[in-house]
């Protein structure tokens, strides 16, 4: 079933919802235990689904740490981070970065944008100085 106003199907807005709801990032994993405590059950399947299908709409960013592990986000919320890749460590940039970037007219004519994601990868100081020992 697809609600006619946004082009959502009622899975997508069920996660949509739970992820704008949350304060954070969620793993898909998060997000099934959450819809399975609320009135939203779906299997773990169906999450990853919709959360692909909500990105191929622009509406959910993912992310990848170097663990492995995607986490998702409304790509209304635009946050930017430095993660460290030890202990997976993540500080959020207070601001994005590329905001201002204008982009070569001549490579982007036959492309949509739908967002962009910006991480930076490195040593926070606890493991810089763990290694130095």
């Amino acid at each position: 079933m697809v609600d006619q106003n946004s082009g959502l199907s009622i899975r997508q807005h069920q996660i949509l919802e739970e992820l704008e709801e949350c304060d954070d990032e969620m793993s898909g994993q998060q997000l099934y235990r959450a819809l399975q405590e609320g009135s939203s059950r779906m299997g773990l399947t169906t999450v990853y689904r919709n959360l692909r299908g909500l990105q191929q709409k622009g509406m959910v960013r993912c992310r990848n740490l170097p663990t492995g592990e995607a986490l998702y986000a409304p790509v209304a919320r635009d946050q930017h981070h430095l993660t460290c890749v030890d202990c997976g460590q993540t500080i959020v940039l207070k601001f994005c970065p590329l905001n201002n970037l204008d982009l070569p007219k001549a490579q982007t004519k036959n492309f949509e944008l739908l967002f962009h994601t910006l991480e930076f990868f490195g040593l926070c100081k606890n493991c810089s100085q763990l290694k130095k020992t």
